[in-house]
């Protein structure tokens, strides 16, 4: 039987996807009523939460199990750890006093589920970004004393995004505490979900990539790396297509400045890939595609791209082993599979 120690490696996947009891009957109660004002969350929770197909309930009980189930998945796959994260939205599509006590016994939870298996899992703090104070105070609570590795982020809160200077607490914590925020996809915001639903390009197929390029860019070109250099931001999918678009990115964000047409894009100490490259680290989440992964590793650093699953969105038994082809070095692979995620993560 193959283990981590004959293979040269463990395999940690570093964005696997859990939710709480409490909070899945939250989001059904909202469907319910109809009142939470988001589209993308009535397409996709309207879905995962409420259809009877064997997709949408297969979802449903796995992403809601923490023991026998998801322990049997991983082994089945060859899967040694999990860093978890709380599903999107999250707790963000509620007011700030029930988003900050949802986002409290979440990583409680959490911590919970950890100490049953702490050679299995491990995971990054909920918070509530409509409270940023109190969201400071919680990462600090859930990194300090529950052993948390970081921060996890659903992207937009209803259409607010975190280059919004109201949300910087948030991001003075994380570089204090000198943990990692990962920027999870959500649906596109009220404002832009509306062309992606009539062809049910609303989540993974296309619209999570997009909001959550559109948000990582809004960050860089607000200047919050020039006012914390030592901020780590994660993003998953490959980066939400952003590695692909260096070249025009910058080319085209230097002329915006000159031009002076924007005062929203500011000039800045360094260029927009520069921070992608220096700031940023990479997940592999849904995209076990050997070319991509190649190109990214290329662009943006071997030290700075790491496997994931997307767990149980995506549990697709074979690509593991396509993983385990990729061509990398002996070196490289378990910096992959293992020493990256360690080292971010502090795992």
């Amino acid at each position: 039987m193959e283990t981590a120690q004959s293979r040269g490696y463990r395999r940690i996947a570093t964005e696997e996807a859990w939710i709480t009891k409490e909070l899945m009957e939250r989001y059904q109660a909202l469907l319910e009523r109809g009142d939470h004002g988001d589209p993308g969350f009535q397409s996709l929770w309207g879905f995962f939460g409420r259809s009877q197909s064997p997709r949408a309930r297969d979802l449903f009980e796995r992403i809601q199990d923490m023991d026998a189930r998801r322990l049997a998945d991983m082994d089945a796959t060859g899967i040694d750890m999990q860093l978890l994260m709380l599903t999107c939205p999250g707790v963000q599509l509620f007011e700030p006093g029930d988003a900050c006590a949802l986002a409290t016994s979440s990583n409680d939870q959490l911590a919970e589920t950890i100490a049953r298996h702490p050679d299995r899992f491990s995971g990054l703090a909920a918070f509530a970004p409509n409270a940023p104070q109190a969201a400071a105070a919680e990462i600090e609570r859930a990194v300090k004393r529950l052993g948390l590795k970081g921060a996890l982020v659903n992207s937009h809160t209803q259409g607010r995004y975190m280059d919004d200077e109201f949300f910087w607490p948030i991001f003075e914590a994380c570089e204090a505490l000198d943990v990692p925020l990962y920027i999870h996809p959500n649906t596109p915001s009220p404002q832009m979900v509306q062309p992606f639903l009539p062809r049910c390009l609303d989540a993974a197929i296309y619209g999570f990539q997009a909001e959550t390029g559109l948000h990582a860019l809004r960050l860089i070109v607000s200047g919050l790396f020039d006012r914390f250099p030592k901020l780590k931001i994660v993003l998953g999918h490959l980066g939400e297509g952003l590695p692909f678009w260096l070249y025009r990115i910058d080319f085209m964000h230097a002329g915006i400045v000159r031009s002076g047409r924007s005062a929203g894009a500011q000039p800045l100490k360094r260029k927009p890939s520069d921070y992608l490259r220096e700031n940023f680290y990479y997940t592999t989440s849904g995209m076990a595609w050997e070319p991509a992964i190649t190109f990214v590793q290329q662009q943006m650093g071997h030290d700075r791209v790491m496997y994931a699953m997307d767990y149980p969105y995506q549990y697709v038994a074979e690509e593991v082993t396509a993983m385990d082809a990729l061509p990398l070095s002996a070196e490289q692979k378990k910096m992959f599979f293992q020493s990256n995620a360690e080292r971010i993560f502090r795992l």
